[in-house]
């Protein structure tokens, strides 16, 4: 695993640069998780019949952070990722045909995207409409569920890692 360069929350940071900060440690922790491993470590499953790897994570996170920010305040109509259905997050998960390259790619672009909405709206105020649930939400709301996205699959990606070749930690 590269070295932890990851710069941790400000300790007495305001609501937007506190959730900022957390968001971008848990992408960023994502990213240190599969830091040096080959294409086949990366889809290599945590048991069968289950589909989950880290390759399937970083696709999902990619589909994730697609949904809740370009979705909600920029385009409605934007396809998934992996899927031809609109609100089907479990094509991420097939990652047997994938490469890192290609997943990463698309999760690289979909942050870029959502950290450029956060950085132009003028307020967490900011209001998008969630196609899924056809119902209003503000960009508060979408970067603390994103946020718990990423918290939760971390946890899944901490294991996987162990699994894949021992390492542990971050």
């Amino acid at each position: 695993m590269k070295r932890d360069d990851r710069v941790g929350p400000p300790l007495l940071g305001g609501e937007r640069e506190t959730l900022r900060a957390f968001l971008d440690y848990h992408r960023e922790t994502l990213a240190l998780k599969c830091a040096g491993l080959s294409d086949e470590q990366l889809r290599e499953r945590s048991m069968e019949p289950s589909t989950l790897s880290l390759l399937a994570l970083v696709r999902h996170l990619a589909e994730v952070e697609r949904a809740w920010f370009r979705r909600v305040f920029e385009d409605e109509d934007a396809p998934m990722v992996w899927s031809e259905k609109p609100f089907d997050f479990q094509a991420a998960y097939d990652a047997s045909a994938s490469t890192g390259a290609e997943a990463f790619a698309a999760w690289e672009a979909e942050v870029e995207t959502s950290r450029r909405i956060e950085r132009e709206a003028a307020s967490l105020d900011l209001v998008g409409r969630q196609p899924r649930w056809e119902k209003d939400v503000s960009l508060r709301m979408v970067m603390v569920h994103v946020l718990l996205e990423y918290g939760r699959h971390n946890g899944h990606a901490d294991l996987l890692r162990e699994g894949v070749d021992g390492t542990v930690g971050a």
